[in-house]
């Protein structure tokens, strides 16, 4: 993965980036305002020699400079603890007062930090304090031999100090470490979902899985797509518009010798869009001039008549049984113009009305009397109904719904169609995102619109 992918998989996941950021900075921010305020008290010893012969000065010397450390290891020991609790009376353990202090010594220096934290400054301080002293006396305590004055003297070189300022939370270092760590985090997990992620996203994707077939249309995800469906209610240079437009545009360069003109629209499984593409594929090609018949082939689920507004009790089924004549059947949507012919009462055996010779010629008529047939089909993986209709169209137009339809769905659907020797013409992209589709004609667009407004 070069750096341009990097970007293009963060582009795409960055809501689960900016997710993850964000809760780590509000639980670094609820942490910091929870959290109890701890005050700080120093304190510094100093360790030193008390002889008056030189040759006994230098011994005595390198002797408290080599257990200056020793020294420091022990002040937290249970015996000093217990005096400092005993001397201020404080309710807690050994143990507990130990958590409290921290014992370091200069590096190079035979001087030892104390440094004591308590939610009360003035209550750090008297720890402070009177730990430094009892220390004092407890390093000449252990370090003077039965009987005799030890040469190591320790003193107070600065007494406890008191600090009302609190040192503890650190409310901006804690978010901007949790920031990082989140930014950290939510990166991996973006690249994580990306590695484990199995649906089509990319061109790449589909060329590979779809047998070359190739992508001929983007059709940009749109949350308008509820209140305005069809492609007859979008403004002119809404990008749903344009995207169908395009479509139109490429469907008459998939065969130049002999171009195709009844086409299945189907997906590999259900909920892909593959009614709303048919359905305004069909308005797209009676804007453009053509006479176009959109036929609702979905002979178990069929929603084309409700999506525009007409009779679906009569329609293929009633026209092969001979209940309904052909012109009887066909309906106009009048303010598309498109015709359409429902699928009728829904047959016990689908997919063996479909797979009929009555069906056949019936499509083949069909192609003849009208400049393109439109074919709403059934998804692919579930049921044969799509691939029998595409053996006897001219071939199929698959929709996949970007990062829905897996990658295996996409090659096992490509495989239904080839197994039937059906053409597939190319695969549409539904629902994408507007960053994995050309933007030109967007921003153009938007702007040649608000131009027609300001003029109106």
């Amino acid at each position: 993965m070069d750096l341009k992918d990097l970007l293009h998989v963060l582009g795409r996941r960055w809501k689960t980036i900016v997710s993850l950021f964000l809760l780590a900075v509000v639980a670094s921010g609820v942490y910091s305002f929870l959290a109890t305020p701890q005050y700080e008290s120093k304190a510094r010893i100093f360790i030193s020699t008390d002889v008056d012969d030189p040759t006994e000065a230098i011994a005595a010397n390198f002797i408290s400079t080599g257990r200056v450390a020793s020294y420091a290891d022990l002040a937290t020991n249970n015996e000093l603890m217990q005096l400092v609790i005993d001397e201020l009376n404080l309710n807690r353990g050994p143990n507990e007062l130990a958590d409290q202090i921290k014992a370091e010594v200069e590096p190079l220096t035979v001087i030892i930090n104390i440094t004591v934290t308590d939610p009360d400054a003035a209550v750090a301080q008297q720890i402070a304090r009177v730990h430094s002293e009892a220390m004092t006396e407890y390093i000449g305590k252990i370090d003077a031999p039965k009987g005799a004055v030890t040469p190591i003297r320790a003193t107070v070189a600065d007494p406890a100090s008191y600090n009302p300022d609190p040192v503890a939370p650190r409310t901006v270092l804690n978010v901007i470490i949790a920031g990082v760590i989140g930014l950290i985090i939510g990166i991996g997990v973006a690249l994580l979902r990306e590695v484990i992620d199995n649906t089509v996203k990319t061109v790449e994707h589909v060329d590979k899985y779809s047998g070359g077939a190739g992508v001929i249309a983007h059709l940009a995800h749109d949350p308008e797509m509820a209140k305005h469906p069809l492609f007859s209610d979008l403004s002119g240079y809404a990008p749903r518009a344009e995207a169908f437009r395009v479509l139109r545009t490429n469907l008459q360069f998939l065969d130049l010798d002999n171009q195709p003109r009844s086409f299945v629209i189907t997906s590999a499984i259900p909920g892909e869009g593959k009614t709303s593409t048919s359905t305004n594929l069909a308005i797209a090609l009676a804007q453009a001039g053509q006479r176009v018949l959109l036929v609702d082939g979905d002979l178990r689920r069929p929603r084309i008549a409700d999506l525009l507004g007409l009779e679906a009790s009569v329609g293929l089924t009633t026209v092969l049984v001979g209940k309904s004549t052909l012109a009887e059947s066909i309906q106009i949507h009048q303010s598309s113009g498109v015709s359409f012919l429902a699928g009728g009462p829904l047959p016990p055996n689908p997919t063996e009305v479909l797979q009929s010779q009555a069906t056949k010629d019936l499509i083949g008529r069909l192609r003849s009397m009208f400049d393109v047939v439109i074919i709403d089909a059934p998804p692919l993986l579930p049921v044969a109904d799509a691939a029998i209709l595409a053996r006897a169209a001219d071939g199929a137009i698959m929709v996949v719904r970007y990062g829905k339809t897996t990658r295996d769905q996409l090659e096992q659907a490509t495989g239904r169609l080839q197994q039937v020797d059906a053409r597939m013409f190319g695969v549409v992209i539904n629902r994408a995102p507007r960053r994995a589709t050309s933007h030109y004609y967007y921003y153009y667009g938007d702007s040649e619109e608000e131009t027609l407004r300001t003029a109106r």
